[in-house]
């Protein structure tokens, strides 16, 4: 093994020797390269390539030091091509090695045998034969921000002095390139953080549906953060939190799973204190199976002025880089901004709930003093005319015609109590749970919908599934009302449905007679109710409605899940 001690630059009366005077056009070329872009990667890359250009070394690379100066965050290199960098397989992490003692001695360290240093951890399988090394720091503002590695030039021969003074002067100008690039990646990255906040304002307070926002929520932070899926969390009914939405390329089955209120990681969230994991399958405070296919993880609490609304899960895939501490502040700011709209959101739904309530009330009012009273004092009147008619038929006719007004008299009577009735005064049953949605969405629509059940509604079917089924139905049925212009609505819950798998299970089915949805129409709503029947093993889909083909037809739709 040979180590040549590194060489300072030439003094100015020394001169230059000849090798380097022919090699500084180079020198100011690379420079050049170097400093042409402001994007990081492709900052780094120009690096490496513009280093092996200049030493004629066969392979180059740059390792970027993590945070904690402990390891490496990221490498890119230079001179292997993609298929062999698939056979290596992961990149250098920095903990061990030549690499790991350059991180910890950030000197130039020049090596005629790179396998002979004592520092030396050997090359993985498929790694290219290489002998001759350079390395040299790149700082940045006075802080070591990587390490330039060159291995094996050309020509066969070792790296020499002027090699070593060259690739510190590059490194010079890497630095002050790299410090741009990164200031420039920040403020690209803080634009994005905020132009997904303004975004996820305006959904939750655009007056849609809670469900669709809070989608948005997770689909957002998910982009941000670069990770393999976002998730929202409210505080469930039972304690503990309950994943509400999930934002993943891949299917997911964690809608509706709890985390239980004995969770380390809930009492923190609680306490308005994020969570940051480096590697969550393996972390202990998980107690949930959902997390051994993620490695880091930020869960971030949704509080504002106080007051945690739930928490926010932004999850890498095992393996991938952690988050930066830019990030986690950024992701911060993300939620706390989002559960601000939140709590605009949900003011914004209690008047008008409100509304809606008043409106009850006086809808009842005017059904009490006024309608009532006039088809009682009609029914007086065809009472006397009974009377006071001799023919036996008219009498018949008439004294029909009264109790007709009796029944329609008991059945206002019905939809008075019913518009009367409060949230929490009705039974917690599934059956009077649909009829209060039925109920609470005849006051928008003008008329009640049709409703039949069948089979045992309230034992056969379980919590999780009905109220999944409740929240399907209030989509389907503010559907019907925001889109379909329908005129007629029959609501069916069978729980003696049978599963194509074979399981039993319960299936809504809401028909109307619409217009049907156009082509190109909005189709959120349905995704929503495809995507909350998948997760509990069952299914939705939409078909012709009740309607004539004149008026479009309706439409049907079917909701059908596990018991």
């Amino acid at each position: 093994m040979s180590a040549a001690p590194s060489a300072g630059p030439p003094s100015p009366s020394s001169g230059l020797s000849a090798e380097l005077a022919v090699r500084v056009p180079q020198l100011l070329a690379a420079m050049r390269s170097v400093g042409s872009g402001l994007e990081l990667h492709s900052t780094l890359e120009r690096i490496c390539e513009a280093a092996a250009t200049l030493t004629d070394a066969r392979y180059a690379g740059l390792g970027v030091v993590d945070e904690n100066g402990a390891g490496l965050a990221d490498f890119v290199f230079h001179g292997v091509d993609a298929g062999t960098a698939r056979r290596i397989g992961r990149f250098p992490d920095g903990h061990k090695g030549l690499l790991g003692a350059l991180i910890r001695e950030p000197d130039p360290v020049r090596l005629v045998d790179v396998t002979e240093d004592p520092r030396a951890w050997g090359f993985p399988a498929h790694h290219p034969r290489m002998r001759g090394f350079l390395g040299v720091p790149i700082r940045v503002q006075g802080e070591v921000f990587g390490n330039l590695y060159l291995g094996e030039k050309r020509d066969g021969d070792p790296f020499n002095d002027d090699d070593v003074n060259m690739v510190r002067v590059l490194a010079t100008e890497a630095g002050i390139a790299i410090g741009n690039a990164r200031l420039y990646e920040a403020a690209q990255q803080r634009e994005r953080w905020i132009d997904g906040s303004v975004a996820v304002t305006t959904a939750l307070l655009s007056g849609g549906d809670a469900e669709d926002a809070l989608q948005v929520v997770a689909e957002r932070a998910r982009r941000l953060s670069g990770s393999a899926a976002g998730i929202v969390l409210l505080p469930a009914d039972g304690g503990g939190m309950e994943i509400v939405a999930v934002a993943s390329e891949r299917p997911s089955k964690a809608l509706g799973a709890v985390v239980p209120p004995e969770s380390e990681i809930v009492a923190q969230l609680l306490d308005g204190q994020p969570v940051f994991m480096a590697d969550a399958a393996t972390d202990p405070r998980t107690v949930t199976g959902l997390a051994g296919a993620y490695g880091p993880v930020m869960v971030l609490p949704l509080q504002s002025g106080g007051r945690v609304l739930g928490a926010l899960v932004t999850p890498r895939a095992r393996g991938e880089r952690p988050f930066t501490e830019a990030e986690r502040t950024l992701a911060i700011q993300f939620a706390s901004q989002a559960a601000l709209a939140l709590m605009m959101a949900e003011a914004q739904r209690d008047r008008e709930r409100l509304a809606v309530y008043e409106d009850r009330d006086r809808i009842a009012r005017d059904l009490h003093d006024l309608v009532i009273q006039r088809l009682f004092g009609t029914g007086m009147m065809l009472e006397s005319a009974r009377r006071d008619s001799l023919v036996p038929e008219v009498r018949q006719g008439v004294g029909n015609a009264v109790d007709e007004l009796d029944i329609t008299i008991q059945e206002i009577r019905t939809a008075i109590f019913a518009l009367q009735q409060g949230p929490t005064e009705a039974p917690s049953g599934l059956r009077t749970r649909v009829l209060r949605e039925i109920n609470t969405a005849a006051v928008p629509l003008g008329f009640t919908p049709a409703h039949r059940f069948v089979g045992a509604v309230d034992t056969a079917v379980g919590d999780l599934t009905g109220k999944n089924l409740i929240a399907a139905l209030r989509e389907a049925l503010s559907n019907a009302f925001r889109h379909a212009a329908a005129t007629r609505i029959e609501v069916v819950v069978d729980a003696t449905a049978t599963l194509p798998d074979g399981r039993p299970g319960v299936r809504l089915t809401v028909a109307d007679d619409g217009i049907g949805i156009p082509e190109g129409g909005r189709r959120s709503g349905l995704r929503n109710l495809k995507r909350r029947a998948e997760s509990l093993g069952g299914d939705s889909w939409h078909g012709p409605g009740i309607g004539d083909d004149k008026s479009g037809g309706g439409t049907t739709v079917v909701w059908q899940a596990p018991h």
